[in-house]
C-alpha cells in the first residue's frame, strides 16, 4: 500500500509535468506574439501554482525558481519589462531548469543548482542585463528527449471506473456460472480453463477495486476549515485532531458519506461540545476536543467522530420521543439507552433548544442513517453524560463485492449482507419464549425478538403480524441474528446455505420500489437470488409487531 507521502509525490509530479508542458507551449506563443495577454496570464498562474505546490511539498529550491519567474512575469504583465532580447533566453532557461528539477524530484535525486539562474532573474527584475554563458554547441538528443516525457499517471473520469467495475461484476457472475457448469460436467479440460478464468477474473476484480481506492484523508483534510467556521459561529473553542488519513476506501463510498460526516461534525461542535464558560464550570479544559479518525477493522473501514462534550442526555431524548408520539410512555420506560438513542436518527428529530444556522432544524442524523443504509453500513453510538460522545461509521471497503450469507426460505435462496449479521443460532423450543405474542430468545444477556422470515416476506397487508404461540414452534429453529441501528432481530429461516462474496445488481422497474430487497445477484447455479435489505426488514418488523 502506498504511503501518503508517495501518493502526494505522485500527484505533485503529475501536476508539475503538466504545468511544465503548458509553460513551454505558452512561452513559445509569447515569443511569437509578445502582446499575447492570455498566454502571459496563464504563465503567471502556472508559476504561482507550481511555487505553492513545490513549497508545500518541501521542494524549496524548485519553488524559489518558480517564484523568481512569477515575479518577472508580473513585471512583464505590468509592462515594466518587455518579453524580448536576453530576457527570452533567461526565461526559456528558467523553464528548462524547472523541468530538470521536476524530473529530479521524480527520480528521487538532488535538485540541480540554480544559483546562476536565480542571479540572472534578479538582474532582470532590477532592470540589469543578465550574465549569459557562451552558446552551447546545441541541445543534445538526451536533453530533447527529456522534454518529451509523459507522466506516469493518467487522469480518468470516475464514471469510466464505474463502468469498468460494472463490467467486471458481470464477468464475475458469469465466471461463477462457468465454474459450476465445469464441476457438474466433470470435464478436466473445461475445469482447468474455468479455474484459470477464475484466477484471472479475481485478479482483474481486485485491480479495478484497487484503482478506485483513495485515502480517507481526501475527505478528512477538508474538515479543519469546517470545524473552524462552525466553532466561530457557535462562539466555541475547539481543537480538532485527525488520524488515519492513509486508510484506503472506495472513492464512491467516500462521496456518499460526505454529507453524513459533515452533519456529524457540525453536530458535535454545535450540540456535543459546550461553550467555554460551560466547560470551565463543569471542571473541563476551556478548549473542546474533537477527534476525527479512520481505522480498519477486519474488512471494514471505521470512521469515528469523538468529542469530549456534554454527552447524550438519554432521559431528555426519551421525553422528546414520547412528546413527539414516536413511542408510548410505558414502552419508552422499558427501553435501554441504545434503543432510546435510535430516536435521534428519526427524520425531523432535534434536541436543539433553538433554531440556528447550524442546527435545530431537525435535519442531520437521519441523513447519516440514510447514507449508511444505502451502503449497507452501520452506525455505532457510545456516549456518557458529561464525558462525551463517539459516533462510529462502519463502512465496507468497497461497494462492488459484498460478503453475504445465503439462507433458504420456502425453497428460495436469499442473500443477507454480512455487515448486518451478528450470528447464527440453532435453538431448541425450550430456548424460545413467547412474550406479548412475540417469540423471544436470550443471546449474550440480551433479549432478541424472533420472527419467521417468511412472515415478513410473504404476509401481505399493513396489519400486525399474527400473535405467536408455542404451538408454532416445532423442532429446532434456524435463526439468523441481524443488527440494525443497535437493534437485534432474529430471522427464522428454513436452512443456511453458505457464505460467499456476491456482486449485487440493482433491481429494475417495477421491482425497485420494493424496499425489502437491496438488489439481486446470480448464483453459480444460475439461480436468481434476492438480496435482503436488513434495515427495511427491521423497520417492517417494528411497524407490524403485534
Amino acid at each position: 500500500m502506498k504511503t501518503r507521502d508517495q501518493e502526494y509525490r505522485e500527484l505533485f509530479m503529475a501536476e508539475a509535468l503538466e504545468y511544465y508542458d503548458s509553460m513551454s507551449r505558452h512561452l513559445s506563443e509569447l515569443e511569437r506574439n509578445p502582446d499575447a495577454g492570455p498566454a502571459l496570464n496563464e504563465l503567471f498562474r502556472l508559476m504561482h501554482n507550481l511555487k505553492a505546490n513545490a513549497r508545500a511539498m518541501g521542494f524549496n529550491d524548485l519553488g524559489e525558481v518558480a517564484h523568481h519567474l512569477e515575479t518577472l512575469f508580473g513585471l512583464i504583465r505590468d509592462q515594466e519589462r518587455t518579453f524580448s532580447g536576453s530576457l527570452i533566453k533567461v526565461v526559456f532557461s528558467g523553464v528548462d531548469a524547472l523541468g530538470n528539477m521536476i524530473r529530479a524530484v521524480g527520480a528521487g535525486q538532488p535538485l540541480p543548482d540554480a544559483t546562476a539562474l536565480l542571479d540572472n532573474l534578479d538582474r532582470l527584475v532590477r532592470g540589469e542585463e543578465p550574465i549569459l554563458e557562451a552558446e552551447d554547441a546545441g541541445e543534445s538528443e538526451e536533453e530533447s528527449s527529456k522534454k518529451m516525457e509523459l507522466s506516469d499517471l493518467v487522469y480518468i473520469q470516475v464514471k469510466k471506473l464505474d463502468n469498468l467495475l460494472n463490467l467486471v461484476g458481470e464477468l464475475v457472475i458469469d465466471r461463477d456460472r462457468i465454474m459450476t457448469l465445469a464441476q457438474e460436467l466433470d470435464n478436466p479440460a473445461l475445469l482447468a480453463t474455468a479455474q484459470h478464468l477464475f484466477r484471472i477474473s479475481d485478479d482483474l476484480q481486485y485491480s479495478v477495486m484497487d484503482a478506485r481506492l483513495v485515502g480517507v484523508g481526501v475527505l478528512l483534510n477538508k474538515f479543519p476549515r469546517v470545524v473552524r467556521d462552525v466553532a466561530a459561529a457557535e462562539h466555541k473553542e475547539v481543537e480538532l485532531t485527525m488520524s488515519g488519513q492513509d486508510v484506503q476506501i472506495d472513492r464512491n463510498i467516500l462521496q456518499i458519506i460526505t454529507d453524513a460526516l459533515l452533519h456529524l461534525v457540525r453536530n458535535a461542535v454545535s450540540h456535543g461540545l459546550e461553550t467555554t464558560e460551560q466547560r470551565l464550570k463543569a471542571g473541563k479544559a476551556a478548549v473542546g476536543q474533537l477527534t476525527l479518525s479512520a481505522l480498519t477493522e477486519r474488512d471494514d473501514v471505521l470512521i469515528q467522530v469523538r468529542d469530549d462534550g456534554r454527552g447524550i442526555d438519554t432521559e431528555a431524548v426519551r421525553r422528546k420521543a414520547v412528546d413527539r408520539g414516536l413511542v408510548s410512555a410505558n414502552t419508552a420506560a422499558t427501553l435501554n439507552e441504545q434503543a432510546v438513542w435510535a430516536y435521534l436518527f428519526e427524520p425531523g428529530f432535534s434536541m436543539a433548544q433553538q433554531v440556528t444556522d447550524i442546527s435545530g432544524r431537525g435535519v442531520g442524523l437521519d441523513v447519516v442513517k440514510l447514507a449508511l443504509d444505502s451502503l449497507g453500513g452501520q452506525l455505532r453510538v457510545e456516549s456518557e453524560l458529561g464525558v462525551g460522545t463517539t459516533f462510529t461509521l462502519v463502512l465496507p471497503t468497497s461497494i462492488a463485492v459484498k460478503g453475504a450469507l445465503l439462507v433458504e426460505v420456502e425453497e428460495r435462496p436469499y442473500a443477507v449482507p454480512l455487515l448486518h449479521t451478528d450470528t447464527v443460532l440453532s435453538l431448541h423450543p425450550g430456548q424460545i419464549s413467547v412474550v406479548g405474542g412475540v417469540f423471544i430468545t436470550y443471546f449474550q444477556e440480551q433479549s432478541v425478538p424472533l420472527v419467521p422470515l417468511r412472515q415478513l416476506l410473504y404476509d401481505e397487508g399493513d396489519g400486525p403480524l399474527p400473535l405467536a404461540t408455542r404451538d408454532d414452534i416445532t423442532g429446532p429453529q434456524q435463526v439468523l441474528v441481524v443488527n440494525y441501528n443497535n437493534r437485534r432481530l432474529g430471522l427464522v429461516v428454513d436452512r443456511f446455505i453458505r457464505q460467499q462474496n456476491i456482486v449485487i445488481k440493482p433491481l429494475s422497474k417495477p421491482l425497485d420500489t420494493i424496499d425489502l430487497f437491496g438488489g439481486v445477484t446470480l448464483l453459480g447455479s444460475g439461480q436468481v437470488c434476492l438480496v435482503l435489505d436488513v434495515p427495511a426488514l427491521t423497520r417492517l418488523f417494528l411497524n407490524k409487531r403485534p
